[in-house]
Formats: structure tokens, sequence, C-alpha cells
């Protein structure tokens, strides 16, 4: 049965009966260089990734170049940095935006971004951008999201620090702006988060609750919770990838490096593979076994019209004769012919009562 729930990104259909969806997320790990960007693309590629997503926005469209105390990060990896000098380092010049999504084309993967303001939107719709994202911490800005949804391209919006309401506030907002293809990510704004914040089980009640295909933004330093996720449902996956976890841009150090994101791929789809649908039939694999369960054999050798005693019948591998379940049927019972011990026991070779 097809799921009702579905988007489309660049023609490929995500729903629950399709393989899990994976954004390779570059973020800032170009690190102010476009070769750096071009290699991920391709890496990301090479991984089995279906989409690698960039972000776009200036420093003076994302913040102020301000160095007030609100101004200031404090803690974590960025501690001590105004926001207006990180992003001026994080962020992917607007210039390089074309030739990247040539790039991706040319490679046959697809690519789209998280647009931070209006005049992000119109580049990105000069590029003819398939999809759109919305990132936490942009998931409260209501007139961002309609404006996005204007567009009619699918949506994905990240739920970060959201509570139930903001969420609902964020879907209705890009329904009433006309977006018809909507999708959110469960998420956990931190850099690094520990899998221990995830609370997966949050996936399958988002699915219930807000009626939308649903994912993962995973910022763990592993894959354990993003392939974990697919077993509550999750079937789209975002993770941060980089060349090089060491390289010192300002999300390496949380980023998955290329045979990582391989090794993610690969198991996003076992794990979905595995979770399947309910089947109690016998599996393909298993066809071939059916023969070694138990079943029952004489263990003597007896005459026609002898009777059955418990001490002539055993249940044992393989499993050519009757199931053990009707060990006590058989007990009494008078034979119709003689029979030799280690044959299966079947009913033909009872008398006729």
């Amino acid at each position: 049965m097809t799921s009702k729930k579905q988007i489309h990104i660049a023609g490929r259909r995500i729903s629950a009966d399709d393989p899990p969806y994976m954004i390779a997320e570059m973020s800032a790990n170009h690190n102010g260089n476009i070769e750096n960007a071009y290699k991920i693309i391709k890496e990301c590629k090479l991984a089995g990734a279906d989409a690698v997503k960039i972000q776009t926005y200036r420093p003076d469209t994302i913040t102020l170049d301000c160095a007030s105390e609100e101004f200031i990060i404090r803690g974590g990896l960025w501690d001590g940095r105004t926001l207006f000098d990180l992003y001026k380092q994080a962020h992917m010049p607007w210039e390089w935006h074309a030739p990247l999504f040539e790039y991706a084309r040319k490679h046959d993967i697809t690519i789209f971004s998280s647009p931070f303001d209006k005049t992000a939107v119109d580049l990105l719709e000069d590029l003819n951008a398939p999809a759109y994202k919305i990132a936490s911490f942009e998931a409260v800005d209501l007139s961002l999201i309609k404006y996005v949804a204007s567009t009619g391209k699918p949506m994905i919006i990240s739920t970060g620090m959201a509570d139930a309401d903001e969420i609902q506030e964020a879907i209705d907002s890009a329904r009433e702006g006309g977006c018809s293809e909507i999708a959110i990510l469960h998420c956990v704004s931190g850099y690094p988060a520990p899998a221990s914040d995830y609370n997966l089980r949050t996936i399958p009640d988002m699915i219930q609750r807000f009626g939308t295909i649903t994912g993962l933004s995973d910022h763990t330093l592993n894959n354990a919770t993003a392939i974990t996720s697919i077993a509550m449902g999750a079937t789209i996956i975002e993770k941060h990838v980089t060349l090089d976890r060491s390289g010192g841009g300002p999300d390496d150090s949380f980023s998955l490096e290329p045979s990582e994101l391989l090794a993610l791929c690969t198991d996003i789809k076992s794990a979905w593979s595995a979770v399947g649908g309910v089947n109690y039939g016998r599996k393909s694999s298993e066809q071939g076994n059916a023969q070694f369960r138990r079943s029952l054999y004489f263990v003597q050798d007896m005459k026609a019209d002898d009777v059955i005693t418990e001490d002539a019948v055993r249940s044992v591998r393989p499993g050519f004769g009757l199931p053990p379940k009707h060990l006590e049927a058989i007990i009494g019972k008078r034979l119709g012919q003689d029979v030799f011990w280690g044959t299966p026991i079947t009913w033909d070779v009872f008398k006729k009562e």
C-alpha cells in the first residue's frame, strides 16, 4: 500500500514507501574555498547522498555588525565570537551559487539551499532551486516561510528549539503561503548534540500530530541516532559533511567525513529495508531451512498393529515428519504397517479407525 504522505524533490519521491532521502549539509565546511565546495559535492555524490544542501545568506542579512554583549556568543564551539564575525567567515559568497548549482547538476546530484531572507530566495529562484530548507533558527520567521512558500517549491522545515505550537504555526504559514509539499525534521540545535537529547520517540508523534513527511536533522557525532531514527519513521536524514573534521572551520568538528557519509547512506537504506512491514509469513531466506525444524520420528522398529508408545517416538530435527504438536494425538494409535527406526512419522502409517 502506498503512503498518502509524500513530497517530491527534483523528481525523487520521498515517502515511507521509499528509501530514506539523504541530505548532505555543506554549511560552512567549504572554509572559504570554492574548490572545497566542489570537492564536497563530488564526495556527496560518490557516497550516495540524494542531495547536497548549502546556506544562502550574507552576514549583514542575518545579523548586525555589533559587538554588544547580546551579539557575542558565550560557550560552545564559537565562544567569544560576535555573530557578525562568525557569519562573515561561514557564509557562502553569492557569486559561488551559480557555478556550484551547475557543478552539482553536471554530477547528477540535487542541490538546494536554506535561504535566510527574501533576497536569498530571489537568488535561488533565479537558479531554479528545486526545494527550500528552513533552518531551525528561522522556523519562527513566519514571513520568510510564507515568502518561500510563494515559490510553490517543496519546503523542509527544521524544528530545533521549536515547541509543538511553533511547529504548527510554521506548517500553517507554509500552507497559507501556497506550499503543498511540506516536510519537517526533528532536530536538536546543539553543535554537537548528545544522542540523549534526541528523544527519537518524538518522531512518530510528529508524524501523527502534524500529518507531514518527517525526518531527522542530526547533529550528533556518529551515525547511530540517524540510523535508529529510520525505525521510528524518519524518511529524510540530514547530516553535516566535511572533507576533514580537523579542518578548523566553524562546523568541521561535528561533521561527517566522506567515508562516514558513505557508511550512513548505506546503513539508513539497510535500516529502512529491515523495518519493512508487518509480515508473519515465512521469509525468502528461511525457505531452505524449514526442513531443519523439529518433527516426529520413529526411534524404534515396529510392526503393523503395534500401539504407539512414548518411547517409540521423538521430536527431533529434521522436519519431514509430523509437527511436534501432534505428539499426544498419536500416542496410543495402532500402526497399519511396519515402520523403522529413523523414519518420519506421517498420518498414513496409522491403521484407519
